[in-house]
């Protein structure tokens, strides 16, 4: 379960980190909202997966599923460039997801 977990409170720091572009300066109420209720249930689902996984894998994990995912949804909503420096970067983090998780207990 812990793992569900963690992957929802990736899912929503990709939302809230979009939510927070899309605020523009904190000046679009719909976005701000979205952002915070997202933020929260990310937060208490990265607090959940955390009673039973380690910080440095749990946190690792997270942060890595939202940048990776904020990273596809600005190449694919927001219009950013793939260049092939970016794509490679991005492979390195999900290589470090991927990493993490096989290497966990």
């Amino acid at each position: 379960m812990a793992w569900i977990s963690l992957f929802f409170a990736g899912v929503f720091e990709i939302v809230w980190a979009w939510a927070m572009k899309a605020s523009d300066g904190f000046s679009k109420p719909w976005a701000v909202g979205l952002m915070l209720v997202t933020m929260a249930l990310s937060f208490a689902l990265l607090a959940h997966a955390m009673r039973s996984l380690p910080l440095g894998t749990a946190y690792a994990i997270w942060t890595g599923i939202g940048a990776f995912g904020a990273f596809v949804v600005g190449i694919l909503v927001l219009g950013e460039p793939a260049t092939p420096a970016r794509i490679a970067a991005a492979g390195l983090i999900l290589s470090g997801i991927v990493l993490m998780k096989i290497s966990s207990h």
